[in-house]
Parts: structure tokens; sequence; C-alpha cells
């Protein structure tokens, strides 16, 4: 008997109780914690923490190593050329190099990652990696695992659907904080484990899936532990009944709707057909799903409930501190963040006049808003194409006469910051944006508006000899901070950097205008020549004679761009560790990736992608 006691009390009984689960009537296991097993629900809880915990630490671990490696790379190539590199361009074991093939950088599949599945005019989403197919897996599978650890042998069948309840209920409040923390902007494990927004949307999306799948399953087996009740005392269903005056089931069940509500509307097809109505309703839908669930586990006094508002704090915080710092940022008492949009072909260029300096970092990007132009709140990211930092001169109706005048600046005040990108014209806000400017009379409008950030720019390229920079349309924006950023460090000698190349495909040389007075002042940088290398591809020229190349250092092609190509020939002309990124469109990207993959385990080579695939 002093053995039992506890097990019955796992199970919701309370301490002393000389109830037996094998004499509860159906009706018992309707309410309440009756049939939970409340010790295995805790392990439960111990054990995702602890797989969490663990994967992040094992992440940190891996960043802390490759860190380490970088900056001995770094330090040790300083004003180093091809041949004192030449250890480094070496791959130091087979393992890591065969990690990177076929687990770290290959597709689920083949070749296909980033490529957008289309059905018709519809986008059905991408595929994630091999590696985070692998994680997501296990994960899902550990929660199908801890839902199959039930007491089969119990003599009250019904108790074991009760256990169900239990436990898929606390698996969605466990779930949630994960979800919410996955989702934010201002997630602190960004920078933690250098791991970008884009990949912990992806966690984000699948784990929000998972928390509506278990809330299914806890809503079908309270039902049918009702239904069985209802059947016991032979009497009609009262199940409608019991959510129309019942707080705590009827909570419930609003929050499982939202949750319902959210797994259509986040649908990729969904999503991208109206990217702004999505993002304010899934706000407002994951703000309800979050009540209900707080309410139901209050008036059931459930053990996870006060983790629910905890959830629910860090989730108001998050955005809380982001509008603070758009506030700081863009806002003051007698100014703010000024904004000129020029329409270009088929693109805007879009200036911000910051109101407050910032610190960039090569890689970065903002969301950008502008409240006059679209009915909501919504933002939008885009790489920074380019960026300025002046002092403040004096403003005075007086022309300067010397140079001292014009060197004057204003005493204790800050720098101001410029920061440009480009927008391509698509739907939405970017061809609104475009058709207003493209009417001004000079196709230049200044607006209101403001942005947030800047988020990314996690990773470094200083430590490598040879650097090939991807982009595709709009992606040179991502890439222009670096090619600058490489060019000031290996004039300043403060990088391993010795070759640089650009490579741009674009559909028509337009696009080409987009970025003129940057490229232009790229091109007079010190020692360009020496380091840099441009190749420019045109997949349809207006005319074939339009393709010329200007000189040896920027190279113009027609046709499409074969990365696999590029890499082979720069790979064997490499000086030191490699590193090739890419941002660009998703079939692009798909093609360099598989480009890397041939070449690394034949010496060090490194990828990076930046996309927006959310």
């Amino acid at each position: 008997m002093m053995a039992s006691k506890p097990v019955e009390h796992s199970h919701g009984l309370p301490p002393g109780s000389n109830y037996s689960l094998c004499s509860m009537a159906p009706g018992n296991f309707t309410h309440g914690l009756m049939g939970v097993n409340l010790q295995m629900d805790r392990n439960t809880t111990y054990a995702l923490w602890s797989t969490i915990v663990a994967v992040c630490l094992i992440i940190v671990i891996a960043r802390l190593v490759q860190g380490g490696v970088s900056l001995l790379r770094h330090l040790f190539n300083l004003n180093s050329d091809h041949v004192q590199q030449a250890y480094w361009a070496r791959n130091g074991s087979k393992a890591w190099p065969w990690l990177k093939k076929r687990l770290v950088y290959a597709p689920l599949f083949k070749k296909r990652h980033n490529r957008n599945f289309q059905m018709g005019r519809l986008n059905m989403g991408t595929l994630p990696s091999r590696f985070h197919t692998i994680l997501l897996t296990l994960y899902i599978l550990s929660n199908i695992v801890y839902c199959c650890f039930l007491n089969y042998n119990t003599c009250n069948k019904v108790a074991i659907l009760a256990e169900v309840r239990g436990r898929t209920g606390h698996l969605a409040f466990l779930n949630m904080m994960p979800l919410m923390v996955f989702g934010g902007r201002n997630n602190l494990l960004i920078p933690l484990l250098r791991v970008s927004f884009d990949t912990f949307n992806i966690f984000h999306r699948w784990i929000g899936r998972l928390v509506a799948v278990e809330s299914i399953a806890h809503t079908i087996a309270w039902m049918a532990v009702k239904d069985m009740a209802d059947r016991h005392v032979k009497q009609q269903s009262t199940m409608m009944l019991a959510f129309s005056d019942n707080p705590f089931l009827s909570w419930g069940l609003a929050s499982l709707i939202a949750m319902l509500l959210i797994l259509i509307q986040a649908s990729s097809a969904v999503r991208h057909l109206a990217y702004e109505t999505f993002l304010h309703l899934h706000q407002v839908l994951a703000f309800l799903a979050f009540l209900g669930a707080a309410i139901h586990g209050h008036t059931g006094k459930l053990p996870l409930t006060n983790y629910v508002y905890v959830t629910i704090g860090f989730w108001f915080l998050e955005r809380v501190v982001r509008w603070a710092m758009i506030a700081y940022r863009n806002f003051g008492l007698r100014s703010s963040t000024r904004v000129t949009v020029e329409a270009l072909p088929e693109a805007c260029r879009v200036t911000y006049q910051l109101k407050r300096p910032w610190q960039m970092r090569p890689g970065c990007h903002v969301y950008a808003h502008f409240p006059t132009l679209t009915w909501s709140l919504s933002s939008h990211p885009f790489s920074i194409a380019w960026y300025d930092t002046q002092p403040t001169t004096i403003n005075s109706e007086k022309l300067p006469t010397t140079t001292a005048d014009l060197a004057n600046t204003l005493p204790n005040r800050k720098n101001t910051t410029t920061i440009t990108l480009i927008m391509s014209k698509k739907s939405g806000m970017t061809a609104k944006l475009h058709a207003r400017a493209l009417a001004a009379p000079s196709n230049t409008i200044t607006i209101p508006g403001y942005i947030e950030g800047p988020y990314g720019g996690l990773e470094s390229l200083h430590s490598y000899g040879t650097v090939l920079l991807f982009a595709g349309g709009v992606g040179i924006t991502h890439q222009l901070s670096h090619v600058r950023d490489l060019l000031a460090s290996y004039d300043a000698s403060t990088s391993a950097v010795q070759k640089i190349v650009l490579i741009w495909s674009v559909r028509t040389q337009d696009a080409f205008d987009w970025i003129h007075p940057w490229m232009s002042e790229i091109l007079r940088m010190p020692h360009r020549r020496e380091v840099l290398k441009v190749l420019l591809f045109v997949t349809k020229p207006k005319h074939a004679g339009d393709v010329v190349s200007r000189s040896t250092q920027v190279k113009m092609f027609g046709g499409r761009c074969k990365p696999g190509r590029i890499v082979e020939e720069e790979f064997e002309k490499r000086t030191g560790a490699m590193a090739v990124t890419v941002c660009g469109p998703g079939a692009f990207a798909d093609e360099v990736r598989g480009a890397v993959r041939e070449r690394v385990e034949e010496g060090v080579v490194d990828f990076q992608e930046e996309s927006f695939s959310w």
C-alpha cells in the first residue's frame, strides 16, 4: 500500500485518497487532472529542455572551434601572399569536409533547397536542408515518443485516453516557449549561436505546426472521454453544452480555433499571396492562441500555466524592445529619419538619413516601414546596399571662405548616418512606392518612413585569402558592403584577403543603374585593380552589341551565369582558404551551393547564403 500512493497521486488523485483509477467512472476523467500522469509530464519537461539545451551547447562549441580556427587563420595570414597562405588552403582532416558536403551544406535530396515549388502562380514553399530536416525530425519524433509513454497496464482504459489528453496538452504548452523565441527578430540565440533568423524561422514554423497538432490531439482525446462518459450514463451527448457554459473549455476551444486558423493562413501559398495581411492577422491570432491557453490553464489550475504566462511576457517584451529601439533610432523631439525615394528601372533607390548614427556590419539587413504608403504597420526586409557616416556640418547663410570653414563641424555633435536600399519592384508595397516616385516630376519623392535594425552580418570574411561573392538580381545589395569592406581591409592590411571575385547575374543592363554611383566609388578605391575582379552576366540583353567588357578586371557576358564553372576555375587559382557567398533567387543559390559541395573535400571552401525565405 505504501508504494501505491505516489502512483495514484501522479495520476491526479489527491494524497491519501482511497479511490483507484480502476473504480472511476468515465465522467471523472472529463475534467481536472484526473488520469493525468503528473510525474511523467514533469519528466518530459526535463527531457525536452535538456535536449534543446544540449543542441545549443553543441552548436556553441562548434562555433567556438570555428571562430578559433578563423582567428588563427586571420592572424597568421595578414599581409601573406599565395605561397604563405598555401597551408590554410588545404583541409586539415577528412571528417569535417565530409560532413560539410553530406550534411551541413547538403540540400534534403540532390540539389533543390531554396528554389520555390510553384503550383501555377502559387508559391508552395521550399525544402529545409538535410541538417535542418534531421533536427526537425528528431524533435518531432521525441514529442511522439513522449506521448507514447503511457500506463498501458491500467484496468480502466478510459484512463489511458485521459493520460493522452494530459500529455498532449502538456507538450503543447511546453512547446510554446521555443515557438515564441524562435519567431522573434531579437532572439538572443541568433548572435549567441551565429544562426540566421531565416533558419530559426524554419523551426518556428514547424514547431508551430507541432503545437497545433498536439492541441488537436488534446481536444480529440477529451472529446473521446466525454463521449464515453455520456454513453456510460446513457444520455445524449452534452459536449456542445459543456463548451458553452464552462470557461475552462471555451477558452481552450478558442485557443485551438486560433491555432487552426494560423495553420491555414501561415501556409506558404496563403502567406505569399498577401504577406502584409498574413503578418498582422498572424500576430493577432497568435496573441489569441496564447491568451486562450493562459486562461484555459488558469481556470483549470494546470501545472504549466505560469510557463504560458512567461511565454506571453517574453512575447510582449520582445515587441516593446523592438518599438522602443525604432523610436530611439528614428525619432527625436525636433526631427526624425528622412526618406528619399528615387525611381529607377524596375526598382527604387531608397535613402534614409537617420536621426541617430548606427554601427553597420557588412551583410546587414533592415526592415523598412512606410506608414503613409500602406494601411498597416508592416515591414519588409532589405539588405543595406550602401551607407555613409559624415560629420554634421554647421548650417550657415554665410558662404565658406577658407578651408577651415569647410572643415568646420558642430561641437559635441554625433555624425550623420545615411543608408541606402534597393527595392526591386514586385507587388504590394514596392509596386506602390515605385509608382509614386515615378509619377513625381524628378522621379524622386520624400516621404515619412523609418527602419528597424540592423540585423544579420554575423559572419566575417576577413580570414579568407579568396572570396567569391555571387549575386542574382537585387541580391547585389548584400554583396556590395562586403566588397567595400574587404577592399578597405586590404588597403589597411587588416585582413588575409588577396583575391575578390564579384559575380552578378541580371536580366537586362538596366539593373546596372541601381548601383552605378557605388560601383564607381568601389572602382576608385585603392588597390582595387590588384584584388577585385567583376564578372557581369546579362541573361536577356536588349542588344547583343551592348554586352561589351570594358576592361580585363570588369568583364561582361551574355547569357546565364554558370556557378559551377566559375567556382572550379577560381578554386584552381585560389589563394589560401576560400569563402563563397550567395544572395539571390533560390534556384541560383542552389546552383552555387551545389558547386561548392563539389569542391569542399578538395580544399578549404566555406559557404554562406543570405536568404529571406519567410
